[in-house]
C-alpha cells in the first residue's frame, strides 16, 4: 500500500467515522476503541514497506490518524463541547504534525519557509477551534440572557392580574421560560 492509497484509506476511515453520529453503549465505546486500535497498527505497519521520509511521514499520519479517530470517538460517545473541542485540536495538530515532517524532504530556505507555513497553518487551526469554542458559549450566553429578559417582562405582565389568574400566569412563564 503507497503512501497516497493509505492516505486515501484514512481520509474515507475518518469521513464515515466523522458523519456517524449516534448514542453508543459502554460496550460499543469499547469495541470502537478497540477497532481503531487494530486500524492504527495496520496502518503503521503499511508504512513499514516505505524508506527514508516517506516511512516518516506515513507514520506521522497513522498516528494522526488515530488521534483523530479518537477524539471523534469521544464526541460520538459524550458529544460535550470539550470533546469537540479536542476533536478540532486533534485534526489540526495531525494537520501540523505531517505538514511538518514533509518540510524534512526540503532544505535550506524552502525548508524553513515549508516549517513557517505549517506552524502558520497550525496556529490558524488552534485559533479557528478557539474562536469556536469561544463563539458557541458565547451563543449559549447571550440564549440564557435573552430567556432571562423575557422571563421577567412576561412575570412583569403578571403583575397586572390577581389571584388564581395571576399564579396561573406566573407558572405558564416559569414553565415557558424553564425557571423553577
Amino acid at each position: 500500500m503507497n503512501n497516497k492509497t493509505l492516505s486515501a484509506l484514512l481520509i474515507s476511515l475518518f469521513a464515515v467515522t466523522s458523519t456517524a453520529s449516534f448514542a453508543m453503549t459502554k460496550s460499543e465505546h469499547t469495541a470502537a476503541k478497540n477497532t481503531i486500535g487494530v486500524n492504527a497498527k495496520a496502518a503503521q505497519d503499511a508504512c513499514k514497506g516505505l524508506a527514508a521520509n516517506a516511512k516518516d511521514i506515513c507514520m506521522v499520519e497513522a498516528k494522526g490518524a488515530e488521534k483523530i479517530e479518537k477524539a471523534d470517538l469521544e464526541v460520538r460517545y459524550n458529544p460535550k463541547e470539550k470533546n469537540q473541542h479536542n476533536l478540532r485540536m486533534a485534526k489540526a495538530d495531525a494537520a501540523y504534525d505531517v505538514a511538518k515532517e514533509k518540510c524534512d524532504d526540503k532544505a535550506g530556505n524552502d525548508k524553513d519557509v515549508c516549517v513557517k507555513e505549517a506552524k502558520a497553518m497550525h496556529t490558524k487551526a488552534k485559533t479557528d477551534a478557539a474562536v469556536s469554542k469561544s463563539m458557541k458559549n458565547a451563543v449559549t450566553d447571550a440564549s440564557s440572557d435573552r430567556n432571562t429578559a423575557d422571563y421577567k417582562v412576561a412575570v412583569e405582565k403578571c403583575d397586572a392580574m390577581s389571584g388564581d389568574a395571576k399564579s396561573v400566569c406566573v407558572a405558564n412563564a416559569k414553565t415557558k421560560h424553564n425557571k423553577t
